[in-house]
């Protein structure tokens, strides 16, 4: 793990992630539910080796056009996990007490699916990702983690499968997640969670 323990780790991500998307006036956003849960994750059939630990600083998935800037994000002053902020120009946000994305575990990055006034979010069309579309996300240290989603999940957040998100793993895996359903004036009922698993590592 990493400066958190586990539990306070799962603790405190959770509990901003069941909260932590408002309603009109705070701009965090949503997707679609799906008419099922799909079964659980599976990995994809090619994997890579676990790498050293290196911030994340980019972030590209194409099959929904996302290319953006990530930001570092730790805990708010109320031990939630603080989410990007609500600007013009949107950013995903890397928690900073998950694993970087390759090393081994659950790197956990988050963003908005829309942007208050300034209307969609990074991660409008999370939602829509499949098994196998490629993430990419591109480390400080000159290298770029690729991942194949192996599943794409919409839960209310009054069921925020915790452990599945934040669990120990023993590969390099990655959370994408932001909020869905529909939009209400108390927020989004439910989370949008997309999870994958490492394939390759490129310089």
């Amino acid at each position: 793990m990493t400066p958190l323990s586990r539990r306070a780790f799962v603790t405190a991500a959770t509990a901003s992630l069941l909260v932590g998307c408002g309603g009109p006036g705070s701009g965090q956003d949503t997707a679609a539910r799906p008419a099922s849960t799909p079964p659980p994750a599976r990995p994809p059939a090619k994997s890579a080796h676990a790498l050293g630990r290196s911030v994340p600083v980019r972030l590209r998935i194409p099959a929904i056009g996302v290319d953006t800037p990530v930001m570092q994000l730790g805990l708010a002053a109320d031990g939630t996990v603080e989410v990007p902020p609500v600007t013009a120009h949107d950013r995903a946000g890397w928690y900073r007490h998950s694993p970087t994305p390759g090393q081994t575990g659950p790197s956990v990055i988050l963003a908005h699916v829309t942007v208050g006034a300034y209307g969609d979010g990074v991660f409008r069309h999370l939602g829509q990702l499949r098994r196998n579309d490629r993430i990419m996300a591109r480390l400080e240290n000159g290298t770029t983690a690729e991942f194949a989603v192996t599943s794409v999940r919409t839960v209310p957040k009054a069921e925020f499968p915790a452990d599945a998100v934040y669990g120990d793993v023993n590969r390099p895996e990655l959370r994408l997640i932001t909020c869905g359903g529909p939009r209400t004036g108390d927020g989004y009922p439910d989370n949008v969670i997309v999870f994958a698993s490492l394939t390759a590592a490129k310089r």
